[in-house]
């Protein structure tokens, strides 16, 4: 393998649309690149999934990985007609979380194999201290370091078992921060004491039972190095993960374009840091020129002796070995979203509904209604005039109950006047929240609501936190998640199906 190859199988890329472009392909076959990472702007259907990594890894000059985020809850790109999940705090606040954790992660994994995807961005095993923390949030198993360790060491055996490389992120933890590295570099001056204590505490038991790889976070720790964030931190990378931890398997970068990394550094320094730091495979996950600049950068850093040829060679190295333990399959659309499938889901989403208070409200009555803070991806089916998925689940159970849905990115003055008067005209209001505790707006509108209505069950979607923040409510019930089996438990509890002995794995004052 020449040296020009070599750098290119430390690049990860992406793409938009739900075909590769040319440029990506022609990259494959040139060895430009050692791998594709795929988002929800690359997937339509099992079938068109499947086309579209069989023509990647065709193209290929070398076995290609191709990874995702498929966390399983609210970070899940492939959906509706794939097996969705509870998440990362819904499983944690079941009582079998860790049985039902490896068994959820495995069938994910069996479903991402079976489509050409072969490296899973998943589990994240940061901790949840800050409850403001937007890029946390459900996604953590909790604020216990033992039981988040515990949790994530079940969620790896499950992933890697089904056949794809599992991948522990954000090191060393990204949880004590409110600020999302999408958008900004945030600065911890966490002690050291505290990172070994805690938050490097879940990484180590995947560690020593095997993980594939572990990503970095875009985060500086100032009492380990002012200067540079974990991602481009030798002091992070060298010394903490490779000679404390005695991880030597494949260190990956998060997306170097989220701006806590681009609103500092060129791509080309970027790259030639990561690289310097550690990092094996360093992704670009949006932009062509950007990823053309890093690609060009890191070559020009090992040609002119900046980045040492031996650092090339070890990240192959690993790289290699990741890619023959987690070959590419042949794909296979008979596993996807099976019966199997969708029953163990729904079980984890039961078992991981949790009833924080409960002042004899459930089952409901036939004198209710349902107003719903709705989700993003409920936007094209609501503008249709059809109902959320929540909604949806709910009128299997209750088929005439009225509802009114409030659009996220501005509820229209119509639609909040008539919420308003039917929370006032119910005698039972379900009110459905989503992460009201870090979203001034709904917070203000939902407290509205629950102080005009007689009496009220919260159902809080997404963050538990919602219910510390919120007051009012006789009962409430929290599903730590909104995927699809989370939405059908919580319509079954409303429904008396059945009632839930989850118990959240973070404090909650309701």
């Amino acid at each position: 393998m020449n040296l020009e190859d070599k750098v290119g199988q430390m690049m990860m890329v992406g793409f938009y649309g739900l075909e590769a472009p040319e440029y990506i392909l022609d990259w494959l076959r040139q060895g430009r690149a050692g791998g594709i990472i795929l988002f929800a702007r690359n997937v339509e259907s099992p079938a068109q999934l499947a086309q579209l990594t069989r023509s990647l890894h065709e193209a290929a000059k070398y076995p290609l990985v191709i990874g995702i985020d498929q966390e399983g809850g609210t970070v899940a790109r492939m959906r509706q007609q794939f097996s969705e999940s509870p998440g990362a705090m819904a499983l944690s606040s079941a009582i079998d979380g860790p049985e039902l954790a490896e068994r959820v992660s495995e069938m994910l994994a069996v479903e991402m194999r079976a489509l050409g995807i072969n490296w899973d961005f998943a589990p994240a095993l940061d901790i949840a201290y800050n409850a403001a923390n937007p890029a946390v949030g459900t996604r953590s198993f909790g604020t216990d370091s033992q039981r988040v360790a515990e949790m994530g060491g079940a969620a790896v055996r499950g992933f890697q078992r089904g056949g794809v490389a599992a991948c522990a992120k954000h090191f060393p933890g990204l949880g004590n921060t409110a600020i999302d590295t999408h958008l900004a570099l945030p600065v911890l001056d966490t002690s050291v004491e505290q990172l070994r204590k805690n938050d490097m505490q879940p990484f180590r038991t995947p560690i020593e039972n095997g993980i594939a790889s572990i990503m970095t976070t875009h985060t500086i720790f100032s009492a380990l190095d002012s200067e540079l964030p974990a991602t481009l931190s030798p002091i992070i990378i060298q010394r903490l993960l490779r000679e404390e931890l005695h991880f030597d398997r494949v260190v990956a970068s998060d997306c170097m374009e989220m701006k806590a990394i681009a609103d500092h550094y060129t791509p080309a320094e970027t790259a030639t840091l990561g690289a310097l730091a550690g990092l094996d495979m360093i992704l670009f996950s949006h932009t062509r020129e950007l990823q053309e600049a890093a690609y060009e950068g890191l070559l020009a850093s090992v040609k002119d002796g900046r980045v040492p040829m031996q650092i090339v060679d070890t990240a192959n190295q690993r790289i290699a070995a990741l890619k023959a333990a987690y070959p590419a399959r042949p794909t296979d659309l008979t596993v996807i979203k099976t019966p199997d499938h969708l029953e163990l889901a729904l079980k984890a989403a039961r078992a991981g509904t949790v009833l924080l208070s409960d002042n004899g409200l459930l089952p409901l009555d036939k004198d209710a209604a349902l107003i719903e803070f709705a989700s993003q991806l409920d936007s094209g089916i609501l503008e249709s005039g059809g109902v959320s998925g929540f909604a949806a689940a709910v009128h299997k159970h209750f088929p005439n109950m009225p509802t009114v849905s409030l659009e996220s990115g501005g509820y229209s003055p119509a639609t909040v006047a008539q919420a308003k008067r039917m929370a006032q005209s119910v005698t039972t209001l379900v009110l459905a929240t989503r992460s009201a505790h870090i979203n001034p707006e709904q917070l203000e509108l939902a407290q509205q609501l629950l102080a005009s209505a007689k009496q009220v069950v919260l159902v809080c979607l997404r963050n538990p936190y919602d219910a510390g923040v919120l007051s009012g409510a006789g009962t409430i019930i929290c599903t730590s998640g909104d995927s699809q089996p989370s939405l059908e438990a919580a319509a079954e509890v409303l429904a008396g199906v059945f009632t839930p002995n989850g118990k959240l794995p973070v404090p909650v004052a309701a």
